[in-house]
């Protein structure tokens, strides 16, 4: 029944916020997001903590203001998400601008696949919808939602504009073939992960538990590594979908070195994308959770 009521309640919330015009729809989706934060304290703790180990002089008031910050990209992106059925390549155009593409079409152009490498920024959900529908679609990496249900209902707004899911459990063998075959694969690498699936490599200064499952593809198949953030551009009041140069891979003998490196270079691109937008990174994770074997735990709740 549990489940039953989480799928109505997603469902609802998509159809109602999805009826609505884009501006009360972003706007709606802001209220509702802010109000659901002040019941999740948990959240509020977890966000303070973040931003003080990363911006230890900022003052309170400077991490308050970060925080609404990103409570309303959060709410802003749900009012997104719902209007995806709505969504096409004259409507994204007034609502995304490409910056810097001339990166991206560069990597594309050598054949050998490219990675997108990215970040839960801004409306992250539409950086790859918009990508798609101004005609490149990708394959994305997704961790699958508990509630089967929600997680198809979720996908199926994901893939409007073109783009395909890969489970990241079974990611390894789908990821190579579509490489291969000189695709896009888009990977969110900004969040922590286990001690057998990463490396510690610094991040605002605080070693962090990071994937390498990036750095080992890359080095296999030769994929290009193209950084591309979405971000809310205030002066435009639209998104800026901004494509950094891609990123020169570490090799030498020793692949370990070389993964680790390639790790940490990596997590450099996407510290500094937040240390330009700090109120468009979601500091309610617990990025620094996971600990070396003889470390205490980093977060004392």
């Amino acid at each position: 029944m549990g489940e039953w009521l989480e799928y109505a309640a997603a469902w609802l919330v998509l159809k109602a916020l999805g009826a609505l015009p884009r501006p009360l729809a972003r706007a709606t989706g802001a209220a509702v997001v802010a109000l659901a934060f002040q019941f999740r304290p948990r959240l509020r703790r977890v966000a303070e903590f973040n931003l003080r180990l990363a911006f230890p002089v900022s003052s309170d008031a400077e991490r308050r203001r970060v925080i609404h910050g990103l409570v309303r990209q959060v709410g802003w992106m749900a009012g997104e998400f719902s209007q995806f059925p709505r969504y096409t390549r004259k409507v994204i155009e007034r609502i995304v601008m490409l910056d810097g593409f001339e990166n991206f079409a560069e990597a594309r152009a050598r054949g050998k696949g490219v990675i997108f490498l990215t970040g839960h920024m801004s409306a992250w959900e539409l950086a790859p919808f918009a990508h798609a529908l101004y005609g490149y679609p990708l394959h994305f990496l997704v961790r699958p939602i508990d509630n089967a249900r929600v997680d198809a209902l979720i996908n199926q707004y994901r893939c409007l504009s073109g783009n395909r899911p890969i489970d990241k459990n079974q990611s390894a063998r789908a990821m190579l073939k579509v490489l291969q075959e000189g695709g896009t694969v888009g990977i969110l690498a900004d969040v922590n992960t286990s001690l057998e699936e990463g490396a510690f490599v610094g991040f605002f200064g605080v070693p962090a538990s990071t994937t390498t499952g990036l750095a080992r593809i890359a080095l296999r198949t030769d994929a290009a590594i193209v950084p591309g953030f979405l971000f809310w551009d205030a002066s435009l009041r639209k998104y800026r979908l901004r494509f950094e140069p891609a990123i020169e891979l570490a090799r030498t003998s020793d692949e370990a070195a070389d993964i680790h490196e390639n790790t940490a270079r990596f997590t450099r691109v996407i510290e500094a994308c937040i240390r330009a937008h700090p109120d468009q990174w979601i500091w309610v994770h617990k990025r620094w959770k996971t600990r070396p074997p003889d470390e205490k735990p980093l977060y004392p709740f």
